[in-house]
């Protein structure tokens, strides 16, 4: 069925003047609607609370609970909420902590830190707003340890990287909310594989070796990858540590290909 905003864009035109009042603060904040209930919409949106109840049901729903569970859900599903921007950073602050409490406490980074220093080679896959966070954990691990690769390449098909996977190599798979469809089907495919996988996601799922789930809620429309940034470096850091006098001997060599080719300022 289709999203809120949608379905008031569908049906209004056939709304009264005053549903469509309340309408038009619906659809101005949706993000609200998820602890808004029908009395308060009403009253903030100068319409009587029959009037809100008849709206409800004329785009789908049974009552206030289904329309606020309906905008939870969008939001669970990292869909976008536009909302004002906030003042303060104070909510802001206090919902990032909270993030970094949650993935950090208790985290155990070792075992995941020991198959991937451990692989002859690493595949990290990443898609859609998860490809920065791919490309990022993928450049720091390539400082610490050869045979990194990113998959999919810009404008390729993954198919191609995970075909020939052994027993000797470790799939990172980067995967948060908003995932492509297909996305069940490839961490499918690399735990059916004879190589060991590490999934870094916003939630558990079944089939990789290791799972670190890495909060995204944010008080604003958009996520945030903070926690999931922070996970990453403390990987990277974790399998640089594992071999330390191989990490730095590659550092170094890193270092004098930047200043042979002048990359760098």
């Amino acid at each position: 069925m289709a999203e809120l905003a949608a379905r008031i864009a569908e049906s209004y035109r056939e709304l009264s003047p005053q549903e469509q009042r309340a309408a038009d603060f619906m659809r101005d904040h949706i993000a609200d609607l998820a602890v808004y209930n029908s009395t308060e919409v009403a009253r903030l949106s100068g319409v009587s609370k029959a009037t809100v109840s008849r709206l409800y049901r004329r785009l789908g729903f049974e009552n206030a609970e289904a329309v606020r569970e309906h905008v939870r859900g969008l939001r669970a599903a990292g869909t976008p909420l536009a909302t004002d921007a906030p003042t303060s950073y104070a909510d802001h602050l206090e919902r990032e902590l909270a993030n970094l409490r949650a993935v950090l406490t208790g985290l155990d980074l070792a075992p995941a830190a020991a198959l991937v220093a451990g692989a002859r080679r690493v595949i990290v896959v990443g898609f859609r707003n998860s490809y920065p966070m791919a490309l990022h954990l993928r450049q720091q691990l390539a400082q610490a340890r050869p045979d990194v690769a990113l998959a999919p390449q810009p404008g390729q098909s993954v198919g191609e990287e995970l075909a020939a996977l052994t027993a000797d190599d470790v799939v990172v798979l980067v995967g948060f909310r908003r995932r492509p469809r297909g996305f069940a089907d490839v961490v499918a495919a690399v735990a059916a594989s004879e190589a060991r996988s590490i999934l870094i996601t916003d939630r558990s799922v079944a089939g990789p070796d290791i799972v670190i789930a890495c909060p995204v809620d944010s008080v604003t429309a958009f996520d945030s990858y903070a926690a999931a940034a922070s996970v990453i470096s403390l990987l990277a850091a974790a399998v640089l540590a594992a071999d330390l006098p191989a990490g730095r001997s590659r550092i170094a060599a890193i270092g004098e290909t930047y200043r042979a080719l002048d990359e760098l300022e």
